[in-house]
């Protein structure tokens, strides 16, 4: 209904207050600056300014339009902007899927230093558990994954990079009737206690279990805060990663015992959609670096 150059006079003669001085401001003559004016309250069948002598003063109906006005000529420099951002390769937004596993305080000071680095584009972050990384990042809800582990289930055009191996420790709480045990735990005598496991967040891949043997029942938890609980409360036993167990058992909060048939390490990786590459997705595997660091900051 209105040219940007009608915003634009508006916005000048309410803010100069007369023709001439608007016409001065943006190099017109003061009849070019009435006649837009004119124009527009014919458009609007309401009188925007009230002409006196030598200036001119809003109505209330030319309050309300400038305000409005105004609003639409800075959505109009965002849609500008943002385009020209678009086609050099900017996104509104990244998002990025971290294995429950990962290091919380590297979480932390990725999220800061990526704000610090794009202040204008969003981070989304979900936590996901075993094959929901995977899933996360073959349904397109993921861009980058952060603690993959396993077998890659999903094939497209994607890319890793090697974190390492986790290592898995049994636990159990000191209080727990396999906390006086002196030798290895045998089958036989794990299969009696539920397993404390968390739900794989997969929504179409194949789900995973933590830890499981047969004929064993399950306690399902959603992340590992709510396993660690229930560890420290002898509610079952299992396998956490060693980088977490092992500030609760330096707290004596659990114990870890040896296993006739260890938990084997899983190998993790760093994996992204090669689709979503831009100057976000790069500065990011940049930041995050290679094997021997991904591993230190995200795993140890």
């Amino acid at each position: 209904m209105f040219s940007h150059q009608e915003l634009v006079i508006i916005d000048v003669v309410a803010r100069r207050g007369s023709f001439s001085a608007a016409a001065q401001e943006l190099h017109k003559v003061p009849s070019a600056i009435s006649y837009t004016i004119r124009s527009v309250e014919d458009k609007l069948a309401v009188t925007l300014f009230n002409r006196l002598h030598r200036k001119v003063e809003l109505t209330s109906a030319g309050h309300f339009f400038v305000e409005e006005a105004r609003k639409l000529l800075k959505q109009m420099e965002e849609v500008r902007q943002q385009t020209q951002r678009v086609a050099n390769g900017w996104q509104k937004s990244i998002s990025v899927s971290l294995d429950n596993i990962v290091r919380e305080d590297s979480v932390n000071q990725l999220v800061r230093d990526f704000y610090n680095q794009f202040p204008d584009i969003e981070l989304l972050l979900t936590m996901d558990v075993f094959n929901g990384v995977w899933d996360a990042l073959s349904d397109g809800r993921a861009d980058i994954a952060i603690g993959a582990t396993t077998a890659i289930p999903v094939g497209g055009n994607f890319s890793f990079r090697d974190m390492g191996s986790l290592s898995w420790w049994f636990v159990v709480s000191p209080e727990h009737p396999l906390a006086a045990s002196t030798q290895p735990l045998e089958e036989s005598e794990l299969v009696q206690y539920p397993a404390i496991c968390l739900e794989d967040t997969s929504r179409n891949l194949t789900k995973r279990t933590t830890w499981l043997l047969d004929n064993q029942r399950r306690l399902v938890v959603p992340n590992w805060h709510s396993a660690e609980q229930c560890f420290k409360a002898g509610l079952g036993v299992g396998v956490m990663p060693a980088h977490r167990a092992q500030a609760l058992i330096e707290k004596g909060e659990l114990v870890r015992k040896p296993l006739a048939q260890p938990h084997p390490d899983s190998l993790c990786c760093l994996a992204w959609n090669n689709d979503s590459l831009g100057p976000a997705l790069s500065w990011l595997l940049d930041y995050l670096g290679y094997s021997e660091k991904l591993h230190r900051e995200w795993l140890k």
